[in-house]
């Protein structure tokens, strides 16, 4: 029996509060701001290999240690840079992945520097428009995913595999997958 003041929600949210607010309010949302895209693409590669709620958890943590995940701060981090977020115990202190984080700043601010937006890059892949799931199957990747993740790594990203770039898709909007019962999905986008 489901609970009436319950909405029903894409499985994957289950009861954690913070995981709940994530669904509610962020994800799937169609994000347009390249700064926000750049952060959550970063956010994705950490969570490689863990559960996203650790890195729900440890967000705010990384939003200090990355200097408000500004690209340009970022992208002047140094070794010793590299060495303070490997000691900082608030966020996850993989070596590769912080240094992919420094490097996807470089080329975060790269394209801007060339008058490339990376909103506008990130969207071209979909002509600026959400695309919709069916809501009834949830692939780990699709062959979009795999051609983004290819073009970025051209680019020079890292951790940015069709896996992760799926979940990045998913989570800002680029894909609305909520469930076809979920009552987010009519609210993000196309179905």
């Amino acid at each position: 029996m489901t609970d009436p003041d319950c909405p029903p929600r894409c499985p994957w949210a289950g009861n954690d509060p913070l995981m709940l607010a994530y669904h509610d309010l962020e994800w799937g949302v169609p994000q347009r701001d390249g700064r926000t895209l750049w952060e959550m693409l970063m956010l994705e590669g950490f969570q490689a290999g863990l559960a996203w709620i650790t890195v729900l958890r440890k967000r705010e943590a990384f939003r200090v240690a990355f200097e408000g995940f500004d690209p340009e701060k970022v992208a002047r981090f140094t070794a010793k840079d590299v060495l303070r977020l490997r000691a900082d115990p608030g966020i996850i202190r993989a070596r590769a992945k912080i240094e992919a984080t420094i490097r996807g700043a470089q080329v975060y601010c790269e394209m801007e520097g060339r008058g490339e937006r990376f909103s506008d890059y990130c969207w071209s892949f979909t002509e600026g428009k959400p695309l919709a799931g069916d809501g009834r199957s949830f692939p780990a990747t699709t062959p979009l995913s795999e051609q983004i993740s290819k073009a970025l790594k051209q680019r020079g990203f890292k951790f940015v595999g069709p896996t992760i770039t799926y979940a990045w898709m998913q989570a800002i909007g680029l894909v609305n997958d909520h469930a076809i019962d979920c009552f987010r999905r009519e609210r993000v986008g196309p179905s």
